[in-house]
């Protein structure tokens, strides 16, 4: 199995999400919010098609990299689930090593927030993000899906009618 930055992110944001989308259910094309983000992505930097490539490897898929200054640019709308938005360009960054493209760092970028921040990746990074695949893989794998987290951020969720149909709300 290819994991990919999206994996890396579910995995952070909702372990069922993740179960879910590794499992053929996909629902981010029912999703306002998902095309939202597709909008900024295309109308906040117009230029960068042309400035910097789109690179697939290893199951992964790279939006924007400039190889000449080895910088991942990774554009969000919103800074809500950052740590999860930083484990995967780190997982980017990662699985570049990998494949020795070394010297590489991100930026992950929220134009709607003015906001730029760098990632970079160290040792320990190195050693988590080895773990993380080992659990994303157990999760993916597992027979069973994982509980509803019941957490504010399951309301913005492009599954949130999946996962809460029939419950009754207090």
């Amino acid at each position: 199995m290819n994991i990919t930055g999206t994996h890396f992110n579910y995995y952070f944001v909702c372990k069922r999400k993740l179960w879910l989308f590794a499992n053929g259910i996909a629902m981010e094309h029912t999703s306002d919010l998902v095309f939202e983000g597709k909008l900024l992505h295309e109308a906040s930097y117009p230029q960068r098609p042309e400035r910097y490539e789109e690179m697939e490897i290893d199951g992964i898929k790279i939006d924007f990299y400039d190889a000449r200054n080895k910088i991942i640019h990774e554009i969000k709308k919103s800074d809500k689930i950052e740590e999860a938005h930083e484990w995967q360009v780190k997982y980017y960054i990662f699985v570049l090593e990998r494949n020795g493209i070394e010297g590489v760092t991100g930026l992950l970028e929220y134009p709607a927030l003015r906001q730029t921040n760098k990632v970079l990746l160290s040792d320990e990074d190195r050693k988590q993000l080895n773990v993380i695949e080992d659990d994303i893989r157990r999760i993916v794998e597992s027979d069973e899906c994982p509980a509803t987290i019941h957490s504010r951020i399951c309301k913005n969720c492009s599954y949130y009618d999946f996962c809460y149909s029939g419950e009754v709300e207090l």
